[in-house]
């Protein structure tokens, strides 16, 4: 059962513990709020679930499971999604704060479109723009 208008942000990681806070930052930071954030741990070894859970709380559910490729954590965080829509974020990425605002903006606007895709700006290592 989906709650409407709750938007499940579905972040799949392995080993990446030191790179997650990122997006999970940039998830937490949305103007739109009605969001749940799972983090699908993919049987990462380096502590990645226990620094979620400290440093997060419940405020993001994360979701341990076997190792079993990226696909595989993104579609079961999909099945564990409650949210009307889903967005799916990279865990080495990070996202505008208006983001979902405008995403969800549009999916109520057109009710019969399936999905919204949006550009991709790419950072160097000091986050300076390279490419859109």
């Amino acid at each position: 059962m989906s709650i409407a208008g709750l938007v499940s942000t579905v972040i799949p990681t392995y080993n990446r513990r030191e790179e997650l806070p990122r997006a999970i930052d940039s998830a937490l930071a949305q103007t739109y709020r009605n969001q749940e954030i799972l983090v699908v741990d993919d049987g990462s070894t380096d502590g990645t679930s226990g620094m979620v859970a400290q440093r997060y709380g419940d405020r993001v559910r994360c979701i341990q499971r076997p190792n079993g490729g990226v696909s595989s954590a993104r579609n079961h965080g999909m099945r564990e999604a409650r949210g009307e829509f889903i967005a799916l974020l990279d865990s080495d990425d990070e996202w505008l704060p208006t983001k979902i605002e405008k995403q969800v903006a549009l999916l109520q606007a057109h009710p019969d479109w399936g999905m919204v895709l949006c550009d991709v700006q790419r950072v160097d290592p000091q986050h300076r723009p390279t490419d859109i």
